[in-house]
């Protein structure tokens, strides 16, 4: 390991010398410290199997050599900087009797989309995959094949908008159809979240909408526990609030999962006083949740009897309204230039 970290830092020390631009620089750093490929993170990744008597050394040498490419890096991005500016000034001038243009504008994008960006992001990092699946579905990957059968009671709190003439297809309500297609597609073991938009027959208020957002995850597996879902669901929240939250787990009914719970947590537009994103409650039901059932695990071809899972629903609009503080989920979709440009 020490001639590995001294031949990486001769290497560094060769290229930073050839690197005459700011981009010849941005690329010899992530040469270095890209986090799935650079030299020094692959370097790093080793540490677990060097020998115990050895770990306090060869952890003491490559933090002295990170922090010494660290340095020069900067060092020469500075000197860089200042060459590049010098140029600017050598080479530009400026008409003082030119008269001022007008300010340019830019694009926002939507805060929706930002989360959803760094939703995919979060969960990739966590191994997951990021999947699809269609917003005109079948009644029986909606439903059926999501242990619903056309007289089970859980439909009538989905009122679905039908196809006319139709019946057999419906927009989702759910992004849950999407577990039963990536169990077939891609088998076990499997971890999986879904973006993507449903659609509701709902009566819209501060906190429902009849187009919105969620976003569909799954983890098949042998030997998956009720902790293992904890455990996610806290990485994720953490994840993209940036912050410790307080929830909390109460038993909640869903038919594709068995036991099944709702993940509620703090409201963070009025920390827990009741406002109309929380309903006046303090709290907000953020993911339900559970263990997948077994009947959904053999619709999705799946063993029971070897694999066991767990999936949950996160409301997306409702994670946006918490982390930005926005009152009401109706601004999403108003096309009210004054609510995008602030972000």
């Amino acid at each position: 390991m020490k001639e590995q970290l001294s031949s990486l830092k001769k290497e560094f020390e060769a290229q930073l010398k050839h690197a005459s631009s700011l981009l010849q620089l941005e690329e010899l750093e992530q040469t270095i410290f890209g986090r799935k490929m650079g030299a020094f993170t692959t370097l790093a990744k080793q540490m677990k199997d060097v020998a115990n008597d050895q770990k306090k050394t060869i952890g003491e040498l490559m933090n002295t050599v990170r922090t010494k490419i660290a340095t020069e890096l900067e060092d020469k991005r500075a000197l860089l900087q200042r060459e590049e500016m010098k140029k600017i000034v050598e080479t530009e001038s400026i008409d003082v009797t030119q008269p001022q243009l007008p300010k340019e504008e830019h694009g926002h994008i939507h805060p929706m989309a930002q989360v959803e960006m760094e939703l995919s992001e979060l969960f990739r990092s966590m191994g997951f995959m990021v999947l699809d699946g269609p917003e005109l579905e079948s009644d029986y990957f909606n439903f059926e094949a999501l242990h619903i059968p056309l007289s089970h009671p859980a439909r009538d709190s989905q009122d679905t908008f039908f196809i006319k003439d139709h019946p057999e297809w419906v927009m989702r309500t759910h992004t849950s159809p999407v577990q039963v297609r990536a169990m077939r597609e891609h088998g076990a073991p499997l971890r999986a979240v879904v973006p993507g938009r449903v659609f509701r027959n709902e009566a819209t208020d501060g906190s429902h909408e009849h187009t919105f957002a969620q976003l569909e995850g799954l983890v098949i597996d042998t030997d998956i526990s009720i902790a293992d879902l904890i455990g996610v669901m806290k990485g994720l929240l953490s994840g993209i609030l940036k912050r410790d939250v307080e929830v909390r787990l109460r038993p909640g009914f869903f038919p594709f999962v068995e036991p099944g719970f709702e993940l509620d947590m703090r409201c963070q537009v009025c920390d827990g006083a009741g406002c109309g994103a929380c309903k006046h409650s303090g709290w907000v039901e953020m993911i339900p949740c559970g263990l997948v059932h077994p009947e959904v695990l053999i619709a999705g071809g799946i063993d029971p009897d070897v694999y066991s899972g767990f999936a949950f629903g996160l409301g997306s609009m409702r994670l946006v309204m918490q982390k930005y503080g926005i009152e009401d989920i109706r601004h999403f979709q108003s096309g009210d230039l004054r609510f995008l440009q602030q972000f």
